[in-house]
């Protein structure tokens, strides 16, 4: 797939630095429970670590006892890219940034009493946050 956002895999390196890099570029994964924006609960923004595009906002984060940032949809369908996952033995559904591609996490269908039903469970490392401002 081609993306908006181009650059060398040596370009994102420099860019990312090692942490980023494994799991943005990598499909790492960071360590549950580690990340800083799992117990994040301002109201904001939550964008690509990669390229800055918007992926979900704050109300649709929720806790999902699962170690890792959980949201039950994307900002907008378009905004993330699902692929099928078949790495480790398992069949999953990996999420993308649809502008850069970069890994952000999984999406899973057990986000019970949820709206939609689903659990994006996403690594805190692949995404920055943006508080809403005070008026």
């Amino acid at each position: 797939m081609s993306y908006a956002v181009n650059k060398s895999e040596e370009e994102w390196r420099e860019e990312l630095g090692d942490d980023k890099y494994a799991v943005l570029r990598e499909a790492g994964t960071e360590r549950a429970w580690t990340g800083e924006l799992l117990d994040e609960s301002r109201a904001g923004l939550y964008a690509c670590a990669g390229c800055g595009s918007e992926l979900f906002k704050s109300g649709t984060k929720f806790d999902s006892h699962c170690g890792w940032p959980s949201f039950y949809e994307s900002i907008r369908p378009d905004a993330v890219e699902l692929l099928e996952d078949n790495a480790h033995g398992m069949v999953r559904t990996e999420v993308r940034c649809a502008t850069c591609g970069s890994h952000l996490g999984h999406v899973f269908p057990d986000g019970f009493g949820t709206p939609t039903g689903d659990r994006y469970c996403m690594n805190s490392i692949a995404l920055e946050f943006t508080p809403e401002a005070d008026d």
